[in-house]
């Protein structure tokens, strides 16, 4: 799955548009190297997303493609 997508599914960031310009941005990381946009996430990914002020450090649990609000937070681990 694409790492925008991910994002967004995952509720890590809100809307697939925000995610996919983080990850131009720079301030999104697939196992510590610089996402972009398209770029694929698999389980056991360790993702990281800097948020201006703080960052927040995730492993990738499970890949779905339609997930509901409530079970978002079962698709990631946060680590830090």
């Amino acid at each position: 799955m694409r790492i925008d997508k991910f994002l967004k599914n995952s509720r890590i960031i809100k809307r697939r548009p925000v995610a996919k310009e983080a990850c131009e941005q720079g301030r999104v990381y697939i196992n510590e190297k610089q996402a972009k946009p398209g770029d694929e996430v698999k389980v056991g990914d360790i993702l990281q997303v800097d948020f201006g002020t703080r960052t927040i450090k995730v492993e990738v649990l499970k890949i779905q493609d339609n997930v509901k609000k409530d079970n978002a937070a079962e698709l990631y681990r946060v680590i830090e």
